[in-house]
């Protein structure tokens, strides 16, 4: 039975469930779940992720987790317990493990690899928090490092800025917006700086100082590896300072057997130490660890007869080093001991031993020796950080371990009271001994004692080292063979502080002799004193100590014996003479030196501070003392703060009248002494002193009356510096007023406390004094009030100990009151003002709401009177935040409600008009660049917008109440309307809160619209009727515009989960808004014709949010403008003249925003189907043109979406142009938009003109142009065109119009405009203008003669199935390519500009299947253009040049053919029912024009018999001829004659061999004439066209003789039998056909002479004769045709078909000549279909024999266009005319006819195999460009 759960509501999945069980939830691991209920093993819960859907899961495969539950039931909220950063680290996990993948699929391989990197990092950061094995310390670090790499993720995905106080996310709802601003402020640069957190919120004045942080070292030593000696050695670690060349630290000492072990057995593992009390300057200097090794044992380690056995010395043996810096990194990351080895080097000379450190620091290796192998001492250290209690309490097991305390040499950065310390630091320096008779040096030892007055020997007062207790006395290690040792060791000599005066230093020398007995004999000594007879301590110096001698048998018994000796040369000048029967003698030529270093809070070695401390046996010199304490430096003073500070106090108490003022200027000394940088942080030293240690309990009336004569003074005096440095001694000497009162009124019971009370509040009277004198003309007064303003706010603490809230507030408010409330009495007076005010507000006494209710007045007035005059905003702005922070915090209370009514009555206006004041002057500031003012930063916009909204916040219905009331008329309120509208409008216009900052968004769009609901029910009753004032109805609209059209307000853009939240919290407040919008706009009545048409942008950009509830309530609004004009004026054309202009921007505007797509659609559902805007319009009266106008804006809409996606630059050129074209059409065709249709013009103007498309580039200017008139009648400044006449904008654009055309070399469209304009100079006598025009016109006619232009191919492209664009979609177009394109790269481009297109393989019309499909398919192939200008190519003086331009240009009609087989097929001659498929394309405007494709208009499909295709076929080919003979005909010189020659064998030898005997065999057969009658005329026709053919032969071969090259002679004998053979085989046919043979007879027939009669050409002009016959009429000559019949195109054998080309006489011509063409059949122009297949052939192609396919097989292989069912011949098979094809290869000019039946060519080569194989390397020679193949198969 499913009960519901009691402790099991939370949890986390362990184990993918895939929900198999019926009602099984699915869950995937990491996911949470809420549980509801159980029930033996299974629970039944929801998902977090979707909290909607409920299920079973098993209970095991879930790891609960605490969590608390709210509102138990149906209902209930489960938050898990746990720490709120671990929620948000899993959270932020989960969103970014979907943005991470997807990195690497946009190829951001950089940032994956590093968010991996982070994400990896927080998975292992969380993991120790939830470990709940850290310290505090550790768990606040962990947390930082989150916060750090959560940030650093947010950035650089894109995310939102989270605000985080003390690593925790803060609830926007429990501060004020002020502090919300600074915690993002706070946040932005902790990701900017990603390795330290650093809190940047202002701190609050009056904070005590933060102590430094201490840092120490922990050092333990693991094992000594290389302790190779064999003897017991003392190891002495300490920290070194290489750059100040002397030790910091005590030293560390481990004493080690012979066996590298302790020597204790009790310090096994606990060797260790830890170097306290580093601050953070010692960790940056240059610290290294030194451990000295001295070994215990004989004198010479490998010498056993040096000294007896039982003698051990002190011996030097060895160093190392670590420096700090290199390993200080890994310490600090690390959190744990880390191990090091350290080398340990030997001395080479024990002379220089004090030095060996420094020399293995240097590297000086020629001063030591480096050991055999890389073991040595093994320590692990470290690095810790806080004070000993701290470090105490979170590392216990360190202390466990016997830790030895090694402390620093001298004091740490702050000496607390209690802090007792006493150590004098003794370093044995050096000696100086004499021989002493000895040929050998002395191995001298000495050896120390501390002996006090009475001569006993003090225990335990002397220590090598710290972990090793304390001995009596010390020996030095020993130096072989020196007489001047330099130890360098320092000692540490605890004495008691009792024992200190009257004790001194012996210091006894011996000689350690290595003979056999290994005596140690004593030669002398030395001593000194530790204090001096002042009372001094030995002074923190090198002392020279004198050298007595003696021997063993000396006694010391009796230490005044020497003590009465001078024991340093300032001792001798200080003594009288001594006589010389003294028992010890000074040995003038020996010294020793010691240094010493005091530690100690008891002891000092100032004199003048110890007469301080010991005034009362100077009582007639305390005058004197007191006066000199000032020249005490300051470290004296602060080590010993406590003392003096009794001294002083006592002092006073002593005698008050006569050392009062003496003893209050020594505290304010001391107390302005530690405001010093230097000594700040001793400030809590004196905090804890008067808390706990002062008792001066009658001081505070001497200190009240001092400091009231001060401030009397201040009037009158000139100099005022004690009394300035009186002023910043305030915070303390009230202190200590107020503890001395407390003490006092402690001890009596409460006695004088109305005279204390009269005292203080005579004391402000005096400060009140001092501020209200005028400084404008004393700048000394001027310091004395500053100081006494910047301490004023530090005694507020101090008073509310004994005062209430109340009078100090009134002490306060009397103070701020007494300061001039003007702001002219000098800025930086100013300032000080208002940082006393700031922190005034900071305190803790304005924290009290009954202190607020008396300060807040005075406070506001003087933020009031600043922010008018525009002064120091910025500190303005950081008072106004504190007083929000404070009051949101308090917002509970009753009293807040009074405080925001004073601050709305006092600010509110203000703030407004300092806003727009900062906003305006944001912007002068952008648009003068370089100039900088601090006023117009976004730092403060950001300060002064939070003071606003917190401001807004806090107000409520009352205050807004009170707010409106207050105003005095409707102008006033309409201003403040204004105001507060413009400042809202501005902060969503100008982004003063970044983008990433979401929750600083959300919340001020939230209070925005709280504020304008508020306000609308004022605008509504105080503007609408007689009142009606539409600036503020429009500024109203156009804030709530602005409002619902905010990027951060968009929640379908971002996750659901953040959606989810925003939801909750805040609702959608985009409807909220248009709710409000609607109402009012509801509310206008009859005015809302004064917001038509100028709201109908606004509101159109409204319904572009993809929110149905926001379109659906704005349909009504769109009705309404219809409506209310349609009254007005009897139609709504203002309505839809503005909607189509502001779609339109809209649309320009758009720049790549990937869901504009979605919000078109969305804007398209606008004006369709339910409900929508045409409902609504079909209920009117004005239903029909509602309807149209609907139906306009709806078609509007899809071009518009069309242009929108082809502009977002991805797109090709192409696309673009089709989708501007489609638009601008739409525009004058649809909806007559003359303005919209001009900008469209020059978009596509532009568009062509960076596609280098410069003649569609000039036609579409030329639209633009044909608008305009020759009139003077004034255009308004347009587009980039200036304010001009009509005249002179037409003008400008002619001459535009004719240079685009001369670009594009279409010289023949810019020579009528060049005469438009002549038309015009001519009628105005501009004869300048007219000659420049004329000679422009002169030089396009040279250009057209002169100058090559390439012929464009033509492709017919369809666009079939839904996904293209609109104005593509199921559409044909013909485009014009580009210049060489051939069809093949063509279809590339197509395809690689609709990269989802599948390219269709057969030309067949698509059936609907593919027209309805939501899919992309192309069909393209070739077309051939049918020129319009025929009588101009019927022209025979017409130059080809010419021609060749009207072939190509103004072209309308297209065709394209395709054969095909009708009836039964004849096997022998399949020519006689292979028909012809005519298609013929009529395009709705001709090309070139505005675009380089236009949409076929019409298609006429038309069938061409065999007989009519093969009249065409050979009436083409004797155009052909007729041409290129003429041009031979008429040359004056002798030139290449190859084309000739080339064109003359492929018309002969075809027919010869088959070609006209097949059109024989079909057409004049009796059977096929009885069968059709109807083509008697038709067969005709051929006839005669095949006699005309024998003519022009007969005429070609005359031309050929006479021009031949004599190595080509053989060739023209074959071409000549050749011809005979033909005309043979056609004698039976024409009888009279000999009789026309001009090449056998030599003379001219009068067909010859008719070809004679054609006008000459140049040589420059021969060009392709299949493509510029005069007589290709109908284009058939754009595709080569050299068969006497169409017909065999499909059955004539496998001839090759090339591309086209130009032939002149020079590789040069020819290379200028080339043309682009489609390529068709060599047997048919009007063969179209072939033509698509065409590939590029490889060399081989020509290398293998020819095979002899059917027409079936030609057709089954035309499969168009991939290519992937090649002919034989692209698969390299032989050409079918052998060797000649290689000709044709490299001359793609000349195409062949087909071959006849079986033979082959070669047979007809043969005679000239040699003269062939030379000219087809002449033609080789000419590096013509590669060509393309088309097979045709043999018949």
């Amino acid at each position: 039975m499913w009960t519901p759960t009691e402790e099991e509501k939370y949890g986390v999945v362990i184990c993918s469930f895939r929900g198999s069980v019926p009602q099984g939830l699915v869950l995937e691991i990491g996911e949470t779940v809420q549980i509801l209920e159980k029930c033996e093993g299974w629970y039944r819960g929801v998902s977090t992720k979707k909290p909607n859907v409920k299920g079973i899961f098993p209970a095991n495969y879930i790891h609960l987790k605490k969590a608390i539950v709210s509102n138990r039931g149906q209902y209930e909220t489960v938050v898990p317990l746990e720490d709120s950063i671990v929620t948000e680290v899993t959270a932020t996990l989960q969103e970014w493990a979907s943005l991470w993948k997807q990195l690497y699929v946009k190829h951001k391989v950089d940032l994956f690899y590093k968010l991996r990197h982070v994400m990896n990092e927080l998975i292992d950061l969380r993991r120790q928090l939830l470990s709940g094995h850290l310290t505090q310390d550790q768990v606040r670090e962990v947390k930082r490092h989150i916060t750090v790499r959560l940030d650093w993720g947010n950035e650089h995905l894109g995310l939102d800025l989270v605000p985080r106080k003390d690593f925790e996310v803060v609830d926007a709802d429990q501060i004020s917006v002020s502090d919300l601003y600074k915690m993002h402020l706070s946040s932005r640069q902790s990701v900017q700086q990603s390795t330290s957190q650093v809190d940047t919120m202002r701190p609050r004045h009056g904070e005590t100082c933060r102590i430094p942080v201490p840092h120490h070292f922990f050092l333990s030593l693991k094992s000594f590896t290389y302790n190779t000696i064999g003897e017991d050695t003392d190891v002495f670690f300490s920290l070194y300072d290489m750059r100040e060349g002397k030790q910091i630290s005590e030293r560390f000492l481990v004493r080690l057997n012979k066996n590298g072990g302790p020597r204790n057995p009790e310090k096994i593992e606990r060797m260790c130490a830890l170097f306290t009390d580093l601050s953070s300057k010692d960790m940056k200097r240059d610290l290294y660890i030194v451990a000295h090794v001295i070994r215990i044992g004989r004198m010479l380690l490998n010498d056993s007869k040096k000294g007896p056995a039982h003698l051990h010395y002190r011996r030097p043996y060895g160093c190392a080093v670590l420096s700090i810096l290199d390993v200080l990194q890994s310490l600090t990351e690390l959190k744990e001991e880390k191990d090091f080895v350290l080398k340990v080097y030997t001395c080479n000379n024990e002379s220089e031993w004090s030095q060996i450190h420094e020399n293995i620091i240097r590297k000086s290796s020629a001063k030591y020796s480096a050991p055999s192998t890389s073991h040595g001492l093994i320590i692990s250290l470290q690095l810790l950080r806080g004070d000993m209690e701290q470090i105490r309490r979170e590392n216990p097991m360190i202390f466990n371990r016997g830790l030895a305390i090694t402390r620093k040499l001298g004091f740490p950065d702050v000496i607390m009271p209690g802090d007792i310390r006493n150590d004098l630091y003794l370093t044995l320096e050096k000696g100086d001994f004499e021989r002493g008779g000895k040929s050998v040096q002395k191995n001298i030892e000495v050896t120390m004692y501390v002996l006090y007055a009475d001569g006993e020997i003090l225990k335990d007062c002397i220590s090598l080292g710290s972990g090793e207790p304390n001995r009596s006395s010390y020996h030095s290690f020993v130096l072989y063979h020196s007489n001047s040792p330099r130890w360098g060791e320092i000692i540490k000599l605890p004495i008691p502080i009792d024992r200190f005066r009257g004790s001194h230093l012996r210091f006894e020398f011996r000689h350690c002799s290595t003979k056999d007995k290994g005596e140690k004999k004593l030669f002398g000594f030395a001593f000194s004193p530790l204090m001096r007879d002042d009372g001094t301590t030995l002074s923190d110096d090198i002392h020279e100590l004198y050298v007595y001698k003696c021997d063993e048998n000396s006694t010391f018994n009796n230490h005044a014996l020497y003590l009465g000796l001078p024991c340093c040369k300032e001792d001798y000048n200080g003594c009288p003479n001594i006589p010389s029967s003294l028992i010890f003698q000074r040995s003038t030529k020996e010294s020793f030196f010691i240094s010493t270093q005091l530690s100690s809070t008891k002891l000092t070695q100032n004199v003048d501070l110890l007469a301080l401390l010991k005034w009362k046996a100077f009582p007639d010199r305390i005058m004197d003392i007191l006066g000199r304490l000032r020249h005490v430096s300051g470290e004296e003073i602060v080590k010993f703060l406590q003392d003096i500070l009794d001294t002083l106090f006592v002092i006073l108490d002593d005698n008050t009248e006569k050392y009062g003022l003496l003893v209050f200027q020594s505290l304010v000394f001391i107390i302005n002494l530690l405001r010093d940088i230097k000594y700040f942080h001793f400030r809590p030293v004196m905090d804890t002193y008067i808390q706990k240690h002062f008792a001066g309990a009658l001081a505070y009336k001497e200190l009240i009356r001092c400091l009231k004569w001060y401030m009397d003074c201040s009037a009158e005096l000139i100099r005022q510096d004690h009394i300035q440095e009186a002023m910043r001694a305030l915070e303390y000497l009230f202190k200590f007023i107020v503890q001395s009162r407390i003490l006092y009124s402690r001890a009596t019971c409460g006695m004088e406390e109305e005279q204390f009370r009269s005292s203080i509040q005579e004391l402000f009277q005096s400060i009140r004094f001092v501020l209200s004198l005028d400084s404008r003309n004393s700048e000394t007064l001027l310091f004395t009030q500053a100081a006494l303003l910047n301490s004023f706010p530090t005694i507020f603490d101090e008073l509310l100990q004994m005062f209430t809230v109340q009078e100090v507030a009134e002490f306060v408010r009397g103070t701020l009151g007494s300061m001039p409330s003007t702001v002219h009495i000098g800025q930086s007076m100013d300032v000080v003002k208002l940082q006393s005010i700031a922190r005034t507000v900071d305190s803790r006494l304005f924290s009290f709401s009954e202190s607020r209710r008396i300060l807040l007045p005075v406070v506001l007035h003087h933020i009031h009177l600043h922010l008018r005059q525009q002064k120091e905003l910025l500190i303005c702005s950081g008072i106004l935040g504190s007083i929000f922070s404070i009051v949101k915090t308090s917002s509970l209370e009753a009293d807040v409600m009074e405080e925001v009514e004073m601050m709305v009555e006092s600010l509110l206006d203000v703030l407004l008009q300092t806003l727009l004041t900062i906003m305006s002057k944001s912007h002068a500031q952008e648009a003068v660049r370089g100039q900088r003012c601090p006023q117009c930063t976004a730092e403060i916009t950001g300060e002064y917008v939070s003071c606003l909204l917190s401001l807004l916040r806090q107000m409520c219905d009352t205050h807004y109440q009170h707010l409106l009331d207050n105003f005095q008329s409707k102008d006033e309120l309409k201003e403040f309307l204004l105001k507060i509208f413009c400042v809202f409008r501005n902060l969503m216009k100008m982004s003063v809160f970044p983008r990433d900052w979401m929750v600083m968004r959300l919340l001020t769009s939230n209070i925005i619209v709280t504020t304008v609901q508020y306000l609308s029910s004022a605008l509504h009753k105080n503007f609408t009727e007689t009142d009606f004032d539409f600036k503020v109805w429009n500024s109203y609209f156009s804030l709530a515009v602005l409002f619902i059209n905010q990027p951060s307000l968009q929640l379908e853009i971002i996750t659901s989960t953040k959606r989810k939240k925003i939801l909750d919290k805040y609702g959608d407040m985009r409807v909220m808004m248009a709710y409000e919008l609607f109402s009012m706009w509801q509310n206008l009545g009859e005015h809302k014709i004064h917001f038509i048409p100028g709201m109908i942008g606004p509101f159109l950009g409204v319904t572009l949010v993809p929110q149905p509830e926001v379109r659906n309530i704005m349909i009504p609004i769109f009705h309404d403008m219809m409506d209310w004009e349609q009254r007005k004026n009897g139609n709504f054309k203002q309505v839809e003249a503005e909607l189509i202009d502001k779609l339109d921007s809209m649309v320009s505007e758009g720049k790549g925003d990937e869901s504009y797509r979605e919000l078109f659609g969305l804007l398209t559902q606008l004006f369709g189907p339910y409900p929508s805007l045409l409902e609504k319009v079909e209920q009117e009266t004005w239903r029909e043109t509602g309807i149209s106008f609907v139906t306009s804006v709806t078609r509007l809409m899809e071009r518009l979406l069309d242009y929108r996606d082809c502009m977002k630059g991805e797109e090709t050129e192409n696309k673009k142009i089709g989708c501007t074209v489609n638009l601008m059409n739409f525009y004058k065709s649809e909806i007559n938009k003359e303005e919209m249709y001009i900008r469209y013009i020059h978009k596509l103007c532009d568009m062509h003109l960076q596609a280098e498309n410069y003649t569609e580039a000039a036609f579409t200017l030329l639209l633009y142009c044909e608008l305009l008139q020759w009139e003077e009648r004034p255009l308004r400044e347009f587009l980039h065109y200036p304010s001009q006449t009509e005249w002179q904008r037409k003008e400008g654009l002619c001459r535009k119009i004719i240079h685009y055309f001369n670009k594009g070399k279409s010289w023949e469209f810019g020579i009528p405009l060049c005469r438009e304009l002549a038309c015009q100079y001519e009628s105005l006598y501009d004869y300048q203008s007219l000659s420049w025009i004329r000679k422009m016109e002169a030089s396009y006619y040279d250009n057209i003669t002169e100058q090559q232009r390439l012929e464009p191919e033509f492709f017919r492209v369809g666009f079939y199935g839904r996904k293209f664009p609109f104005f593509l979609r199921n559409k044909e177009y013909v485009c014009r390519g580009h210049d060489y394109e051939r069809l093949e790269a063509f279809q590339q481009r197509m395809l690689s500009e609709f990269p989802q297109a599948v390219a269709m393989q057969h030309p067949n019309h698509p059936d609907d299947t593919i027209l309805q499909c939501d899919a992309q398919y192309l069909q393209i192939y070739a077309v051939t253009p049918i020129p319009d200008y025929v009588d101009v190519l019927q022209m025979d003086r017409v130059p080809d040049r010419v021609k060749s331009f009207y072939r190509v240009n103004n072209v309308r009609k297209f065709r394209y053919d395709r054969p095909f087989h009708k009836g039964p097929k004849d096997k022998e001659n399949e020519f006689k029912s292979l028909w012809i498929e005519r298609t013929t394309l009529t395009l709705t405007h001709s090309l070139p024009g505005i675009s380089r494709w236009f949409e076929v208009e019409r298609r006429e499909l038309v069938e061409v018999s065999p007989l009519e295709n093969a009249i065409q076929v050979v009436e083409n080919k004797n155009q052909e001829l007729r041409a290129l003979i003429s041009q031979y005909q008429h040359k004056q010189v002798h030139g290449n004659i190859n084309l000739l020659s080339m064109c003359l064998n492929g018309v002969i030898d075809a027919a010869v061999n088959g070609g006209i005997a097949r059109y024989q065999e079909a057409f004049f057969d009796k059977d096929y004439i009885t069968k059709h009658p109807g083509d008697a005329e038709k067969i005709t026709q051929l006839k005669e066209l095949m006699q005309e053919q024998v003519h022009v032969l007969g005429v070609g071969l005359a031309v050929h003789e006479k021009f031949v090259h004599p190595e080509m002679r053989p060739l023209h004998k074959k071409l000549i039998d050749q011809f005979q053979m033909m005309r043979a085989s056609l004698y039976h046919e024409f009888p009279g056909l000999d009789k026309l043979s001009p090449a056998c007879s030599g003379t001219s027939t009068p067909r010859g002479n008719v070809l004679a009669s054609h006008s000459p050409m140049s040589p420059e002009n021969i060009k392709m004769t299949h493509r510029h016959s005069p007589m290709n009429l109908m284009g058939t000559g754009r595709h080569s045709s050299s068969s006497l019949s169409s017909h065999t195109s499909s059955e004539a054998g496998n001839v090759v078909m090339l591309g086209d080309s130009s032939m002149g006489e020079a590789p040069e011509d020819l290379y200028h000549h080339m043309q682009a063409s489609p390529s068709s059949s060599s047997l048919s122009s009007t063969h179209s279909a072939p033509s698509q297949m065409i590939t590029s052939a490889p060399s081989s192609a020509r290398a293998r024999k020819p095979e002899r396919p059917t027409v079936a097989v030609m057709e089954r292989e035309m499969q168009w266009p991939t290519g992937k069912s090649l002919s034989r011949q692209q698969k390299g098979g032989k050409a079918a005319t052998g060797r000649v094809t290689d000709f044709h290869l490299k001359h793609p000019a000349q195409p062949l006819i087909p071959c006849g039946g079986n033979r082959s060519s070669e047979r007809g080569l043969r005679p000239s195999n040699q003269f062939v194989a030379k000219l087809i390397l002449e033609f080789e020679s000419l590096h013509l460009p590669a060509i393309s193949l088309m097979p045709i198969p043999l018949p």
